[in-house]
């Protein structure tokens, strides 16, 4: 496995680990030996938020890997998060992905169809929450109890779609939980779509979590010139790509014009971690 570091001593897997079907549209058992493949393999970014498995993604994960915590990398957001009609759910997520189970559900190089790492947008089941300092302390001391840790290595604000308007606030805030040990590091993951609310502060944060976009596309020319030599984390890498272009072709050219980012997939099958792991490797 190929390591970078997206932040001064933080040295992450080139390929990172999308937790946001755990306990959603993948089951614990399946969770647990895709999280124990990706370890074996080399894999130790771990990206995570508070909405995810519909607000039960960070207690799975925090009990799994517990005992682990200096081997990994934990990258956890605020502002999304799941409400009280996910607890409601929560009986009935079995039987929700047994009728579900004929549908493509892993990311590979092999599965074009699969799902990929993004977040699950606000519907029924999530709410935004309001990005402020109240609300970024909170969320930060509730993800870290979930994850039985004492500190996050990154800390993302997650998708807004308006402008922070309290940005400045916001940024001092993430500068004394640096200071207090409590996340290492801080950033931004945001759409396409949201790009251009955020431009005045963008290159604030330390590292910016984004959706890759199809190779021959303007939008992905203008993400390699402006982003391509910076700290990323890529997320969605196949969706929206040409069939012309092979998944793994597509890991290739992320691997050579993101040289320093970590391509995030959510892979809950081991034969696709395992050949994942090998092309980052081998490239």
């Amino acid at each position: 496995m190929k390591y970078v570091e997206l932040a001064e001593g933080i040295s992450s897997s080139v390929l990172g680990f999308g937790c946001s079907s755990i306990l959603g549209s993948v089951g614990a058992a399946q969770s647990s030996r895709a999280l124990d493949c990706a370890l074996d393999c080399g894999i130790n970014h771990f990206d995570l938020a508070r909405s995810y498995g519909y607000g039960e993604a960070e207690s799975f994960v925090g009990k799994l890997l517990k005992g682990k915590r200096s081997q990994i990398v934990i990258a956890s957001k605020f502002g999304i998060r799941a409400n009280w009609k996910a607890q409601v759910l929560r009986p009935l997520k079995p039987l929700i992905r047994y009728v579900r189970s004929e549908k493509p559900k892993y990311e590979s190089v092999q599965n074009r169809n699969a799902v990929t790492s993004h977040a699950i947008s606000p519907d029924m089941f999530h709410d935004r929450v309001s990005i402020n300092i109240r609300e970024m302390r909170k969320s930060l001391e509730q993800s870290l109890n979930a994850l039985q840790t004492d500190y996050l290595d990154y800390f993302f604000i997650h998708e807004p779609i308006t402008e922070l308007n309290d940005f400045e606030k916001i940024s001092e805030l993430a500068e004394i939980l640096k200071k207090e040990g409590k996340i290492r590091a801080w950033g931004l993951a945001f759409l396409d779509s949201q790009k251009d609310l955020h431009e005045k502060y963008v290159d604030s944060f330390d590292v910016l979590q984004f959706n890759c976009k199809a190779i021959k596309s303007s939008n992905y020319k203008i993400d390699v010139r402006q982003r391509g030599d910076r700290a990323n984390v890529l997320f969605s890498p196949f969706r929206g790509e040409s069939r012309e272009v092979t998944p793994k072709d597509k890991l290739k050219y992320l691997l050579n014009d993101f040289p320093k980012s970590v391509i995030l997939c959510s892979m809950f099958d081991e034969k696709h971690i395992i050949n994942n792991s090998k092309i980052v490797s081998n490239q």
